[in-house]
């Protein structure tokens, strides 16, 4: 029996950051009202934790905190998609592509569970297949139909894309996206500051609650910031091929072709990564981008986060690593313009490779 209520709930979290604009351009096209979970708080942290083991990774525990979410606000109908493959032999981590199992099992009540696979890996399980069975229990089976609304889901997203490539924040971007509006806005560089690129998964930097706003805490210290939506596909793809790496995980883009394109960028003095505790793929790409950030001589900070991160620390290590990266710019614009006065700094600057690499997670 098909589901008669076009009311559909989202959880702000995960696979949000990255597909929430094509997803909400397609569905609102069908007449679907979505109803987004609340920003992240300390009770979403506390709840999600609660139903999972310990050794869950933080963006589960705030995904499953975000289903908890909905079902207070009294939403009937969860979306919580299986995204096992982007690209063929390209896929995600088992947490991601186990979702709708997860949340199945640890989240009690009465709901429906909206769950579609998309697996490109696979016959018969891309794009178009995936969409089907998302709206297949709300009765919509019209393949025109879907095929509008995915076209309408793209443009969306490209609006989406093209605000953020030119320097608008997340919230921004996708207000005006929903609104059907562009707006394109030159990039506000704070005069004598420092570049840095933020590499990061969108789930751990754009949740204000899990990074602890970490652009807000960049831009009060002078900081410029970049990061991997600022970057085309082909940038991202550019990247990978700069660290001399190949695609395997989902997201590898955001993480190994965002830093391979900063990495070996001018405008870029230093770069950030902020990984969650125990994510074993980006265990895995962060040791090659600290290994290959040595043969670009740039100081790179790696900061570790979970549900018991403390900002304390958090913000001593972004204020030593940009205090590092201004001492950096200023011996190095010293020994090009030639002035001795620090000749000590400039002499140990130019013997041996700058470069700098801390975690924190307590």
């Amino acid at each position: 029996m098909a589901i008669k209520e076009k009311e559909l709930g989202m959880p702000r979290a995960l696979t949000y950051y990255n597909y929430f604009p094509f997803l909400y351009g397609f569905f609102t096209n069908l007449g679907f009202k979505i109803i987004l979970s609340d920003p992240t708080t300390k009770k979403t942290l506390v709840e999600g934790a609660s139903l999972v083991v310990t050794e869950t990774c933080l963006p589960i525990k705030v995904y499953v905190g975000h289903v908890l979410n909905l079902l207070e606000k009294g939403v009937k109908n969860i979306f919580v998609p299986s995204i096992q493959s982007v690209a063929p032999k390209i896929y995600n981590c088992s947490k991601i592509r186990g979702l709708p199992d997860l949340i199945r099992n640890v989240v009690r009540g009465e709901y429906n569970l909206i769950e579609a696979t998309l697996d490109k890996s696979e016959k018969k399980l891309g794009l178009f297949e995936f969409l089907q069975e998302a709206v297949r229990p709300f009765g919509i089976t019209d393949e025109i139909q879907i095929k509008k609304a995915l076209r309408a889901g793209f443009v969306l997203h490209n609006n989406f894309k093209v605000m953020m490539q030119h320097n608008l924040n997340f919230e921004t971007a996708l207000r005006n996206a929903k609104e059907g509006k562009v707006v394109i806005n030159s990039k506000e560089e704070t005069k004598d500051g420092i570049n840095v690129a933020l590499v990061a998964h969108g789930y751990n930097i754009y949740d204000k609650r899990v990074c602890m706003d970490v652009f807000k805490k960049l831009k009060d210290l002078g900081v410029n910031v970049y990061s991997a939506l600022q970057l085309t596909d082909e940038q991202l793809k550019d990247g990978i091929n700069t660290l001399e790496t190949e695609m395997y995980w989902a997201n590898q883009l955001e993480m190994t072709g965002a830093a391979g394109h900063y990495l070996k960028s001018d405008t870029v003095d230093g770069l950030i990564t902020i990984t969650a505790f125990g994510c074993g793929p980006d265990s895995l790409m962060i040791e090659d981008i600290k290994r290959k950030s040595k043969n670009f001589n740039k100081p790179l900070l790696n900061l570790t986060i979970d549900e018991h991160t403390g900002e304390a620390g958090f913000v001593t290590r972004l204020e030593a690593f940009c205090d590092m990266l201004y001492r950096k710019k200023r011996t190095l614009g010293a020994m090009k313009n030639g002035a001795h006065g620090n000749s000590t700094d400039a002499k140990n600057l130019k013997e041996k490779e700058f470069t700098y690499s801390s975690s924190v997670s307590s």
